[in-house]
């Protein structure tokens, strides 16, 4: 069977908020496959060892550490000029970076609503406006990180969940609009993922999870990886504007009788 189809090699992808977590493995994974991958965060010593890391493996592609704050149009211009000019263009740009805290909706201050929209929702307007042009010019992929808060709620965390509600549509509205450009744009939704975060917060970590059980509420951040390489490859190539839920077993009504 061939898995041609499947390959990324010969790519370049920018990573946003891949020091760890979701980001760091879908970078990691990009690299795998021959991916010149570069990978930023908000402080450039949190991705200076993910660079590390890959430029010491044997991993055929390639890494560099930026700097960048996705709130700050500036840092943004400034990620996709290093960009071009280290690997020559971009062809896959994942938007991965995020972040949120629990609080009722009662007690999120003005600062604390526009805080965490700006970095889930605008920082996906900046990165992706400012990579357009080298998108287009690439038959580039966007792939956009959502959240199942976005499809379903999520308690607690509503500035959270309506700004992954906004990026999912706009993954659709603008898939529509690049579709003409050869531009695909997807998202993903992940469910709990084992990451650092989830891990203080639920006491899982990575090491307790077997990712051959089916029933469970926890994923591996590899397995929203795998999706990710699947969205940026050939194999994907009819896949257009969808965001693909990665949750685990779903919560449905078990006793029609209850």
């Amino acid at each position: 069977m061939s898995t041609a189809q499947f390959a990324v090699d010969g790519d370049v992808a920018i990573v946003t908020g891949s020091s760890s977590g979701i980001g760091r493995s879908i970078a990691e994974r990009f690299a795998d496959d021959g991916v010149d991958v570069v990978v930023c965060s908000r402080e450039l010593d949190n991705v200076e060892p993910v660079v590390e890391a890959i430029e010491e493996s044997d991993r055929p592609g390639s890494a560099l550490a930026v700097e960048c704050d996705v709130t700050d149009r500036d840092a943004v211009e400034a990620l996709v000029e290093a960009t071009v000019e280290e690997f020559g263009g971009i062809d896959v740009l994942v938007n991965n970076a995020g972040a949120s805290f629990m609080a009722n909706f009662d007690d999120i201050s003005e600062n604390g609503w526009k805080t965490i929209v700006d970095i889930n929702l605008t920082g996906t307007y900046h990165c992706t406006h400012a990579a357009a042009e080298h998108l287009k010019e690439s038959d580039g992929k966007v792939i956009n990180l959502s959240s199942v808060a976005g499809q379903q709620g999520a308690p607690w965390m509503s500035h959270y969940a309506a700004a992954k509600a906004a990026v999912e549509n706009l993954t659709k509205t603008l898939a529509f609009e690049w579709a003409d450009d050869d531009v695909r744009v997807n998202c993903i939704a992940p469910g709990f993922v084992a990451t650092p975060g989830v891990a203080s917060q639920m006491g899982v970590t990575a090491d307790e999870i077997d990712r051959d059980e089916v029933k469970r509420r926890i994923g591996l951040s590899e397995e929203i990886a795998d999706i990710a390489q699947f969205l940026a490859s050939p194999a994907s190539s009819y896949v257009v504007g969808q965001t693909i839920t990665a949750g685990g077993v779903p919560n449905i009504m078990e006793n029609p009788d209850v």
